[in-house]
């Protein structure tokens, strides 16, 4: 009996895509999540891996021909079945019946060359562990680190591996429970959505990369190429190949370390030399924001390797050291504004990071798929200025986060969108989504590019759960962490260019969503308010302007004002105490 094999959903928004090209061809066996199919859509080029496993029957849509989401791509039937096209060319002579029996005695042959795989599952009941989908647009990522080792007993969901991805760096949960038997992508190797990452057995089940490499090296060193990568993980170490890869994992970094070395030239070296450890490019990378000397660092990871928590726990115990340089360097250098430090950017030309691409498509998507508009309001601080002014320090003190002004804005945003339900909306196939719930993208400038953490449930959140909540995103958005989760779901977006000292701002709407606020600087000017008795009395205040980008298309001016004065009651009013815990 034949499945289909439909096109997936690839995206938000994303209604059909373009095949173009087959991996397998018709009579071809293919294995469960084993790459199918490339497909080319208006925002990603993507491999759709095979849902199960048999031969490739029939292709209905051939290359560079169009499919919408859901329609049926090709048909793949049981192991051993027979291609309906397969009959003809091979029937031309009466034995109509002698023709199918030579083809099951083809296919021992393909799976004798193909013997790694089958070997792995069958020796403990193996099953793939595959690279999970990381969020929209992600079709590849980087495993980093592996934190179970060949023989290990895994518990389902508990933590497997690292992968760092060019929107999210996140650990990979075990989907189910037994012994890993085979890792087949080693770390820093880079490997798609869908392909296979490692094999768990049953429990109790035997290691299978101690035969592995043999069986690859005696019977087919350069022929397979499943073991390909099997080989390539202990070429480092061929004197011991029974070992499981933890062993082999030191000998790589120093030749992993070598093209880092442009980068930041000091820290590998001393990193190799010290023999602290493992480093990944990852945490590598973060040592030199961080300035945190590799070889000084004792890393807690399996086999000494220095993890991310290591590099930030070193950066936090010797603030010091670094302030004091900085201040020393303060004093010569303010000699006159006109010195400027000259960027390394100046007459090169750079390629286009992916995220940098995507964050391009996005908005250009989003300006021309609808008719922005944006209002603005002037707001008085001064109730959260004296606010903030008075509880910051115990605020730190009590919630472990410093107290900053865009809680208070977020806070009013989302009690507000719960009243005007049209800016927490979106458009879809001609229809208006009013979200039952307010989620916040909350733009972070990240090294990689911009950002849209969120902040999930914001109207059910105190100021605390917000200032927590908006440190944890940023953190892990410039740090490494977030998961496909916490990237996705947004249904109004708050950008705070203030903290950057803009005075004011026209942002553009992230499509689908229908409205996003940006939080201008706080700049204390005069103003002309109200005195004790009714007259006009000029004060000076910290005013800040609050301009609101929406989508024309299904927010009128009228409805944007409304939301905007309803924001600007709550932030003059300054009701935020009681929510401080304090």
């Amino acid at each position: 009996m034949s499945n289909d094999v439909t096109l997936p959903a690839l995206g938000e928004s994303v209604t059909e895509g373009t095949v173009t090209r087959w991996l397998k061809a018709v009579g071809d066996t293919v294995a469960a999540d084993e790459p199918l199919l490339e497909v080319s859509t208006d925002k990603v080029d993507t491999e759709i891996p095979s849902p199960f496993a048999g031969t490739l029957l029939e292709i209905l849509v051939p290359e560079d021909e169009d499919a919408e989401v859901g329609q049926v791509l090709a048909r793949i039937g049981e192991e051993g079945e027979a291609p309906a096209a397969a009959p003809e060319p091979e029937q031309p002579a009466p034995a109509a019946e002698s023709a199918p029996e030579p083809e099951p005695a083809p296919e021992p042959a393909p799976a004798g060359e193909s013997a790694p795989e089958p070997q792995a599952a069958p020796a403990g009941g193996g099953r793939d562990v595959t690279l999970p989908a990381l969020g929209e647009s992600v079709t590849e990522g980087t495993v980093t680190r592996w934190l179970k080792g060949v023989g290990d007993t895994v518990e389902a969901d508990e933590p497997l591996l690292e992968v760092s991805t060019d929107k999210v760096d996140t650990e990979i949960p075990a989907p189910f429970g037994g012994v890993l038997t085979e890792i087949l992508v080693g770390e820093d190797e880079e490997a798609e959505v869908g392909a296979v990452l490692a094999r768990i057995g049953e429990p109790g089940s035997a290691p299978a990369p101690a035969a592995a490499p043999e069986t690859a090296q005696q019977d087919a060193p350069a022929k397979e190429e499943a073991p390909a990568p099997q080989a390539a993980a202990p070429a480092p170490a061929p004197a011991a190949p029974p070992a499981p890869p933890a062993p082999p994992a030191p000998p790589a970094p120093p030749a992993a370390a070598a093209p880092a070395a442009p980068a930041a030239p000091a820290a590998p070296a001393a990193a190799a030399s010290s023999g602290s450890g493992y480093v990944t490019p990852i945490v590598r990378k973060l040592a030199a924001e961080k300035g945190v000397d590799l070889a000084s660092v004792t890393g807690t990871g399996v086999g000494g390797r220095i993890r991310k928590e290591d590099v930030l726990q070193a950066a936090e115990a010797a603030p010091a050291p670094a302030a004091a340089p900085a201040a020393a360097a303060e004093a010569p250098a303010g000699a006159s504004a006109m010195d400027v430090e000259v960027s390394e950017l100046r007459g090169q030309t750079v390629k286009m990071t992916r995220i940098r691409k995507i964050t391009a498509e996005k908005m250009m998507e989003s300006l021309h798929g609808m008719a922005q508009l944006t209002s603005v309001v002037e707001v008085d601080c001064t109730r959260i200025w004296n606010l903030r002014s008075r509880s910051k320090a115990a605020f730190k003190d009590k919630h472990g986060v410093n107290l900053t002004f865009l809680p208070f804005f977020t806070r009013a945003v989302a009690v507000a969108l719960q009243e005007h339900a049209f800016l927490n909306a979106s458009v879809q196939d001609g229809s208006i989504v009013y979200h039952p719930a307010v989620n916040l993208s909350l733009a972070v400038d990240t090294e990689k590019g911009l950002m849209l953490p969120t902040l999930k449930d914001a109207d059910s959140k105190t100021i605390v759960d917000h200032a927590k909540g908006i440190v944890d995103l940023a953190t892990k958005a410039r740090e490494g962490g977030l998961s496909s989760d916490e990237i996705s779901g947004g249904t109004f977006s708050v950008t705070n260019t203030g903290s950057g000292g803009t005075l004011f701002d026209t942002p553009i709407v992230p499509s689908p969503q229908v409205g996003i606020l940006a939080t201008c600087a706080i700049v204390k000017k005069p103003v002309v308010v109200k005195g004790p008795d009714g007259e006009d009395v000029i004060s000076v205040r910290p005013m800040a302007y609050l301009p609101l980008s929406y989508d024309h298309r299904i927010v009128d001016g009228a409805d944007a004002a409304r939301f905007l004065q309803t924001v600007k009651k709550i932030i003059e009013a300054g009701e935020f105490e009681s929510e401080l815990g304090l």
